[in-house]
Formats: structure tokens, sequence, C-alpha cells
């Protein structure tokens, strides 16, 4: 049986589909109040299906506010789908700008800045420049054979992604080097 809650998600959801950004809009203000981590997929759905530039904006500036740490496992697990390839670089903006701890997730921004394009890789330093840790060392190993396999790979480099990249090695090293005075 579904509660109240669940109800007013699900019909909050259905009003987002209509055609009327005014509607959506306010559907979307429903959602700082009554949403929870249930709705990310389908926001993820509305961004990727495509909507006016002003009901993005809003639902960029909702999944910008999320507090709530429940999100985290949802955002990732739409940053790291290829159908939302298109709309990662928003979902990226998103975590570097919610006030969420992202923190276990460090390799696999280190993977999606090698691996992106170069918005993905900005994003993805942003993103580890902020991380405030703790951070687990099964991680930062993952990390450092991320960067290893792309030092050494033969395929060309974009100057401005490798200068990105550098960045993040200086603060993988540094990240590192914080964990190893802690033992």
């Amino acid at each position: 049986m579904a509660t109240k809650q669940q109800l007013k998600i699900k019909q909050i959801l259905e009003d987002l589909k209509l055609n009327d950004p005014k509607k959506v809009s306010k559907s979307i203000k429903s959602l700082e109040t009554h949403g929870d981590s249930s709705v990310i997929l389908p926001l993820a759905n509305l961004l990727l299906s495509g909507m006016n530039k002003k009901n993005e904006e809003e639902v960029v500036e909702l999944l910008c506010s999320l507090k709530d740490t429940s999100t985290v496992v949802e955002i990732m697990d739409i940053i790291g789908e290829d159908k939302f390839l298109a709309i990662r670089p928003i979902m990226l903006s998103a975590v570097w700008n919610t006030k969420v701890d992202f923190s276990n997730y460090i390799d696999e921004f280190v993977e999606i800045a090698i691996h992106g394009t170069l918005m993905e890789t900005l994003e993805c330093a942003t993103i580890i420049d902020n991380l405030e840790g703790p951070f687990m060392e099964e991680n930062m190993l993952e990390c450092h054979l991320h960067l290893k396999n792309y030092i050494e790979s033969s395929e060309p480099k974009d100057e401005h992604k490798a200068f990105l990249l550098s960045e993040i090695a200086i603060k993988i090293k540094d990240i590192n080097e914080a964990l190893d005075t802690e033992d």
C-alpha cells in the first residue's frame, strides 16, 4: 500500500510530464518540499527527454540544492549509465554544487575525467578538488591505477585535458600524503 507521501510524489512526477511549463515549474517547486531520492531518476529522464530552458534550469537548481545523502547512489548510478551520457555534465555539475558528500566515489570521478569529454574532465576536477573525505585507501589505489593507465596509454592526449588530469593527479597525491600521515 502506497503511503500518502509516495502518492503525492507520484502525482508530482505525473505533472512533470505535462506540456505546460508553468505546471512543470510548480511541480519542480513541489519536489523541493515533498521529493525524496526516488525522484532523481525521473528527473534525469526528464532532462534527457528535453524540456524548455527555464524548466531545465529549475531541475538543475533542484538537483544542486540536495542535502539528503540517500541521493548519492541514485546520482552516481545515473552518471555511470551510458543512457545518460548526454546529461552527464549536468549531473556532474549538480554533484559539485550540492552539499552532499561524494568522497567514496573519488575513483569514479577520476575515471570519468580520463575517459570523458573535456567538460566532464573539468567538472570532475572541480568535484575532486572540493571533496573533503575521509577517503578509503582502496579508492585512492584505484585513482592511481586509472591515472597510471592514462599516462601509459599510447592514445593521443588533448593538452587541455592533460593539464586538468595533471591537476587531479596532484590532488590525489596530496590526499594520499595526508592519508599516509594519519597512519
